[in-house]
Formats: C-alpha cells, sequence, structure tokens
C-alpha cells in the first residue's frame, strides 16, 4: 500500500532547495550614490534560481558564510538562506 499525495508535485511545491552555485554583482547608482549588490542563487543545479538585492555588509557577511559552508539551503517562501547542518548532539 502505497501513500497518494494530495496534490501533484510542481516545481512550486518544493519548499527547501539546496543551492548549488552563487553568483554576486554590483551595479553602480547615480552619481553620489551608493550602489546595489544582487546575490544570484543557483539552487538543484538549476531546477530554481532566486535573485536577492543586498546591501554592502550583508553582502560581505554572505560571502564569507557561503565559501565557509559545505552545504547551503534556501526556503523559497521564506526567503531564508540555511547554512550547513549538525547532528544532533555534535559541535
Amino acid at each position: 500500500m502505497s501513500p497518494t499525495p494530495k496534490q501533484p508535485l510542481t516545481d512550486d511545491s518544493i519548499k527547501v532547495r539546496q543551492v548549488s552555485h552563487y553568483q554576486f554583482s554590483w551595479v553602480a547608482g547615480e552619481p553620489g550614490k551608493p550602489g546595489t549588490w544582487t546575490l544570484q542563487l543557483v539552487l538543484d543545479q538549476g531546477a530554481w534560481e532566486e535573485v536577492l538585492t543586498l546591501d554592502g555588509q550583508d553582502a560581505e557577511n554572505l560571502q564569507t558564510l557561503l565559501s565557509a559552508s559545505a552545504t547551503v539551503f534556501y526556503d523559497v517562501p521564506r526567503r531564508t538562506l540555511m547554512f550547513g547542518t549538525t547532528a544532533s548532539g555534535q559541535r
């Protein structure tokens, strides 16, 4: 006996995806105004993409976290990055 899902699975029904690649970009602002940082996330080997707009401090912090984490997940509806996983009882 196998369970029957109540709805068909679609790309939109997957809530949490793994970050496969990322790319930071910077766009110049008007003269005398700050520029804008963006972070493009490629999720599940290209099955989904997300672009986030960041300030400079967030871009710097995220670059550090992304480069130091072996596994990163992104919760699509909550727009939340999650860095790595740790088993219970581990540090």
